[in-house]
């Protein structure tokens, strides 16, 4: 049992700073994607932490079976570098239950991969789904930054407001400038290229009848022409309504990767047993991974406890892509179900099973070709 902690401390704590060195790393690159949409008026600025939240469970899936696979090959390296290993071998412990003892390690691991496998990872993706259906949802307005050009209507349009304010339960622009070209969804006048429009204020505004969504401008002053040219025509309005895009519909779409595991079983659709076995697959890396590991971990002194990281980082990346093509595959139709992911975590098996006993295989290669 003392051995048994010493082992899993040693191993938990190295998995834990690179889950985590991993993990700040993962987020910062994504919280640079989902700010660059906020300022592209693509996403409200006050949902980008829940966005993140939302989105942990997924990198989990990813990081913490990686950290584990590189926590075994540090702690043990370290240990055989600095002839620990050798010392704790020679007394008595043999191969054998050193990987069984560190399969016990990893089996707390397997504990809180299972919950966020089966359970947290598709409560993240329901939410950040609910999440983006809910911007889908907002004007123009409800997107805008105070003090920044931001375009809309795909390139077409440019607003700008100078300040925002709270109107009852909306928002309201002041000192508003929109640009639209050709081809927006404010079409300007025929003849015309360009349509400037300077306006007091600007609030959202929704039409009882049709449901269309409308920017409504007040104290407005307008600028219409070709840029380059003179013959611009100036017009001013107490009030001037710019049409805004039609909420985005998801009515009748469903991820698979959103919906609860118990609904998943005993499905006939391809693409919701891809994703159970996919679930599942998640879990089996622990172990699987454990495997392989422990005799990868194997180093001589002189070699460094590092010189197994790059390998094992390939190796990682290799059972990974193989995960995800196959969960494609039985999707699309391509792969037998019945075959599905398993014919990987086999693979990785007998893998696992000739890195552990390279003398045995080879002894019995030699009679087999004998």
């Amino acid at each position: 049992m003392i051995i048994f902690r010493y082992l899993a401390k040693q191993i938990l704590q190295i998995m834990a700073a690179v889950s985590l060195i991993l993990m700040v790393v993962a987020l910062t690159s994504r919280f640079i994607q989902y700010l660059a949409q906020a300022v592209a008026g693509e996403l409200a600025s006050d949902v980008l932490l829940l966005l993140m939240l939302y989105r942990l469970p997924d990198f989990l899936l990813v990081i913490v079976p990686l950290a584990l696979f590189l926590g075994i090959l540090l702690a043990y390296g370290r240990m055989y570098a600095d002839n620990e290993m050798v010392v704790l071998l020679g007394s008595g412990m043999s191969q054998l239950k050193l990987l069984l003892l560190t399969q016990g390690a990893a089996a707390l691991v397997l504990v809180v991969m299972s919950f966020i496998s089966l359970s947290l990872a598709p409560w993240g993706v329901r939410n950040t789904e609910q999440l983006k259906l809910n911007q889908a949802q907002l004007t123009e307005i409800d997107l805008i930054v105070a003090g920044q050009f931001q375009s809309f209507a795909d390139g077409q349009r440019v607003t700008y407001a100078e300040r925002l304010s709270a109107r009852g339960e909306g928002r309201r622009l002041e000192n508003v400038f929109v640009a639209a070209g050709r081809g927006a969804d404010t079409e300007p006048a025929s003849g015309s290229a360009l349509r400037i429009v300077i306006a007091e204020s600007a609030i959202p505004e929704i039409d009882p009848e049709s449901g269309a969504r409308f920017m409504r401008l007040e104290n407005v002053l307008q600028y219409e022409g070709r840029p380059g040219q003179k013959d611009f025509s100036i017009g001013q309005f107490d009030v001037q309504s710019i049409l805004l895009p039609n909420a985005a519909e998801f009515e009748g779409f469903v991820e698979e990767a959103a919906l609860r595991t118990t609904e998943l079983f005993g499905s006939n659709s391809l693409a919701r047993q891809a994703e159970l076995q996919w679930r599942f697959s998640i879990i089996l890396l622990i172990p699987i991974i454990t495997l392989i590991a422990v005799p990868m971990s194997k180093v001589n002194p002189r070699q460094g406890r590092y010189s197994r990281l790059i390998p094992a980082a390939l190796l990682y990346a290799f059972y990974f892509f193989l995960l995800q093509f196959s969960r494609d595959g039985v999707a699309e139709g391509e792969i037998n179900p019945t075959l599905g992911l398993w014919w990987v975590h086999a693979l990785f098996i007998i893998l696992g099973v000739i890195i552990y006993q390279p003398s045995g295989i080879r002894l019995a290669l030699n009679k087999l070709a004998s």
